[in-house]
């Protein structure tokens, strides 16, 4: 029999907060402000525990010290107090907690009744007691090398806010069915890290992925016992640990090593990485949910509770519980979490969901908010891109055009009023034309740039790009809760025919949206962001929720044999082309419609069909719903490095929402220099061809073409 190990416990230090390998022993540390009692537990490679009491304790962080630990350790904390839910105090020995700083975590969550704190068929619910160990049943905590680094690192593209095009991918789903990546690594993150995928992405022509959650997350029990997962991963239980669902394990490099190398890739590839990050709520949601970490180390203090019943949580997010961003130290959490995202991880930006949520003071969505202050003084954070989901549940939670200074937005108005304008709906050009030009009206008078739009049609929330053009309806009986799921509000359009058809007219219907769809992103001032798969037709089969769907509904079909899937991908590889040569769609400053000096021609221009002004009556007649729009490329207001004003062609776009076909009249350009048509949206074949000023030109209904003003040689 093998003699049980002895620890030698020594007093810690309570910085840093976590468990941190010294070379020679561990420290430990953690934040527990009404805890009477906090055991260290220390598992060996049998499982056997042995428990260590932590007797220090200042400033409410209890710490301490092992000699002879190395990375590798599995440990987790039992912490006590007292069980007075109705107070807002959850402590329950009998689980075993994660630490909310682990940089690693190992196994998987059994949804055994050992899990949860109270006695699940107790009359009295959560306010019972569960004396059940949950120590076999729940994942550990892995402590690490923090110095660890894979090498030398990549220089980090540092791409400005104004020359970035988005791509919202999941490591999963974009890399699964990919037959050019190793079967090992399909699904992970040195799958995305390939040479097929680089070569992919380069040739697609982003800067950016923003990849969906990555942190640790675990699947809710109702979606287990359906057979369903939590496949997006907005559930987060570790902020400081790449999840284990996208780690290969058919190589000697650990998790951390593997996320790392991905990023290495990337950067090697002038490609940047954005996390979307969830710290509006963790993964043990209400007063009916698991004790895994926060609820049992400290329930008080890590999440908002009712103030009329702490037994119940303060919920703007609807996933049962929230952050207590009041609380110093679960504010310093989530900015430790990100420096070390940025600093160790090497990641270059995050997209903060639901962050309305993050911004509530006491209940009003506050944009001074003590969360706000604290990034932006913070000297690492403030660098990064910054970008927030910015709604969240609650009320007054929808604050799109609300948020501060250094902070892009996902433009949700940008999305409906775009979805609105193609789908034929009377009254929408105004507000299109506003989201075409940089949502000034929403940016600009906070003191703003364009760039604080980001811009997009479709997202992982909702239909893809075909399936919004297939369907009126969603179709979420996949989920297994009766389509009851899901926005009900898509602005959709199913061209005629509600999902799949062979009609040829309603296939050719549905490609010219996609391309209007797509070249109105990729030509709108602001940042675009595309979904992973609009370019190769993916679709959902009309479900717009597919969070649950961990299975080829979600998973990207890599089959370009088919002609007209292969044609379209050219054709957004053209989109985003003509985007990254046209300095006038990378502009840094908003129109203003001011004229070049000695001339008549303003910066931008709003034309009727005739090449005349759009008259005010013209602006506010409902039924106008087509009209051209000049950017003039000698007027863009911007300084190169060397600080001479950029100047670049001019671009003429003429929009036809309607359903006639229509004749444009060309505007006159000066000295009587031509047009040349790059796109069509009705013609993809068409090759480049040039027409003089007040040429008429017939465009097909529902489409749109561009035409580039070249700029005389100087």
């Amino acid at each position: 029999m093998e003699k049980d190990t002895i620890y030698t416990a020594l007093p810690g230090r309570t910085y840093p907060l976590g468990a941190t390998w010294d070379g020679q022993g561990v420290n430990f540390a953690l934040y527990a402000e009404h805890a009477t009692k906090v055991e260290l537990c220390l598992f060996d490679s049998t499982g056997k525990e042995t428990k260590i009491p932590i007797t220090d304790c200042t400033d409410y962080i209890w710490n301490v010290y092992i000699p002879s630990l190395a990375p590798g350790q599995l440990y987790g904390y039992r912490v006590h107090g007292p069980y007075e839910p109705q107070l807002g105090h959850r402590f329950n020995p009998h689980k075993l907690l994660l630490d909310p700083y682990a940089k690693l975590i190992k196994g998987e969550l059994n949804w055994n009744e050992a899990v949860f704190g109270y006695k699940i068929n107790d009359p009295q619910s959560d306010l019972s007691f569960n004396e059940t160990d949950s120590a076999p049943y729940v994942p550990l905590s892995v402590v690490v090398d923090s110095n660890q680094s894979t090498g030398k690192k990549e220089p980090k593209p540092s791409i400005p806010w104004h020359k970035t095009i988005i791509y919202e991918l999941h490591v999963k789903g974009f890399t699964q069915k990919n037959e050019k990546i190793p079967p090992e690594f399909r699904g992970t993150f040195l799958g995305l890290a390939s040479k097929p995928v680089i070569d992919y992405l380069l040739n697609l022509g982003i800067t950016a992925v923003e990849l969906m959650p990555i942190h640790q997350h675990i699947s809710e029990e109702h979606l287990i016992r359906k057979g369903l997962v939590n496949y997006w991963g907005y559930n987060t239980i570790g902020f400081f640990a790449p999840d284990q669902r996208f780690v290969a394990s058919q190589t000697d490099l650990d998790p951390i090593a593997q996320f790392q190398t991905m990023v290495q890739a990337l950067h090697a590839a002038g490609i940047e990485i954005i996390l979307d990050v969830v710290y509006n709520h963790t993964a043990e949601g209400n007063q009916l949910g698991p004790t895994l970490c926060f609820r049992g180390i400290d329930n008080a203090a890590y999440y908002r509770l009712s103030v009329d019943n702490p037994r119940y949580y303060m919920d703007f997010s609807g996933c049962g519980n929230g952050f207590n961003m009041q609380n110093p130290r679960v504010l310093q959490l989530i900015m430790d979490s990100l420096r070390y995202w940025v600093d160790t991880m090497g990641v270059d930006g995050f997209r903060f969901d639901l962050a309305s949520a993050l911004a509530r003071e006491l209940y009003e969505v506050d944009k001074l908010s003590t969360f706000f202050d604290a990034i932006l003084q913070d000297p690492i954070l403030s660098q990064v891109k910054l970008i927030a989901e910015p709604w969240d549940v609650g009320d007054g939670g929808y604050q799109v055009g609300n948020f501060p200074v250094g902070w892009a937005e996902w433009n949700g108005r940008y999305r409906d009023d775009v979805r609105k304008f193609w789908k034929g709906d009377l009254g929408t050009l105004p507000e299109f034309a506003n989201r075409l030009a940089g949502s000034s009206d929403l940016y600009e008078q906070s003191g703003r740039k364009p760039y604080a739009s980001i811009n997009f049609v479709t997202c992982h929330d909702g239909f893809t790009l075909t399936d919004l053009v297939s369907y009126n309806q969603k179709h979420n009986e996949a989920n297994l809760e009766e389509n009851r799921d899901g926005n009900n509000d898509n602005n959709s359009w199913n061209c005629g025919i509600e999902g799949p058809t062979d009609d040829p007219s309603i296939l050719e219907l549905r490609t010219r949206q996609r391309k209007n769809f797509l070249a109105t992103l990729l030509f709108s001032i602001g940042v675009p962001m595309l979904l992973a798969g609009d370019e190769l037709g993916h679709s959902q089969k009309g479900n717009n929720n597919a969070y649950c769907q961990d299975n080829e509904l979600t998973w990207l079909d890599w089959n370009l044999e088919e002609q007209e899937k292969n044609e379209f991908l050219q054709f957004v590889i053209k989109l985003i082309k003509i985007r990254k040569e046209e300095p006038v769609f990378q502009r840094s400053k908003f129109f203003h419609g001011r004229t070049i000096r000695g001339t008549n021609i303003k910066d931008i221009l709003w034309l009727d069909c005739d090449g005349s002004p759009l008259t005010d009556e013209k602006w506010n007649a409902g039924f106008i719903k087509s009209f051209q729009v000049y950017m003039a490329g000698d007027l863009i207001g911007d300084i190169d490095s060397e600080g001479k004003p950029i100047k670049g062609n001019s671009i003429l776009i003429c929009f036809n929402g309607s359903e006639n076909d229509i004749v444009f009249k060309l505007p006159t350009r000066r000295n009587n220099r031509s047009w040349t048509r790059v796109i069509d949206t009705s013609n993809g074949q068409l090759p480049e061809e040039d027409f003089p000023g007040e040429s008429n030109y017939q465009l097909k209904n529902r489409s749109l073409v561009l035409f580039r003003g070249l700029r005389p040689k100087e």
